[in-house]
This record gives structure tokens, C-alpha cells and sequence, in this order.
């Protein structure tokens, strides 16, 4: 009888206990360099806001605190969800244009607060 046979028949527990310990660090390894190459392709860095974008999403393309970002904007800094600013927008009844001039404006402030290298 092969060593993992018999693993399998003497500790099925830990073995099973393994294989799910296992699964859930190679969901992490993948998660982790997956994230690493997209925050490293240059296209994701400093991009000019968009109405699909979240509050998160610029601040980290921007390399400035998500907390500091959402109070410049006015945001509370905890919600159920992600808020895209389409959506910012429609809920304070205002053009998206007029959010995205704000982020742009608080982006301005905040990198002049901390200028990065």
C-alpha cells in the first residue's frame, strides 16, 4: 500500500484538513500575483477618474489614503459596497461631471498635501 493510501485510510481528517489549508494559500498565491501584475502595468497608474471607478480604485491608482480620499469627497468611509461615482451622482442628484471634477480637485489637493516620488 502506497504512504498516501494509507494516509488516506489512518488520518482522512488531517488529510482533508490539509488539502482545504492547501486550497485556500494557492486562492491567496493566485490572488496575490494576479493583483501584483495589474497594479504594476504602468496603463493602471495615475488614471484620469472615470464614472465606472470606485473611491478605492482611484485612490490606489493614485497612490494616496482611500480614507483621506473619501473625506475630501465627502463619503462616508464605511458602506455595504464599493460605490462606483456614476453612482455617487445619481444618488446626491448631480452630473457625473461635477463628481469626477470633484475627485479630480481632491486628487490635486491631496497630492500637494504629500507629493509622491
Amino acid at each position: 500500500m502506497t504512504t498516501l493510501a494509507r494516509l488516506w485510510r489512518d488520518h482522512r481528517i488531517a488529510v482533508l484538513a490539509f488539502l482545504a489549508a492547501l486550497a485556500v494559500t494557492l486562492f491567496f498565491a493566485v490572488r496575490f500575483v494576479l493583483f501584483a501584475v495589474y497594479w504594476t502595468d504602468p496603463a493602471h497608474r495615475n488614471q484620469v477618474p472615470e464614472g465606472w471607478m470606485t473611491p478605492g480604485y482611484v485612490a490606489r491608482s493614485w497612490h494616496i489614503p482611500r480614507g483621506a480620499l473619501l473625506a475630501e469627497l465627502n463619503l462616508p468611509l464605511k458602506s455595504d459596497r464599493p460605490h462606483s461615482f456614476e453612482e455617487i451622482a445619481e444618488t446626491r442628484g448631480v452630473p457625473l461631471s461635477q463628481v469626477l471634477g470633484e475627485v479630480s480637485a481632491a486628487i490635486a489637493v491631496l497630492r500637494a498635501k504629500a507629493p509622491v516620488e
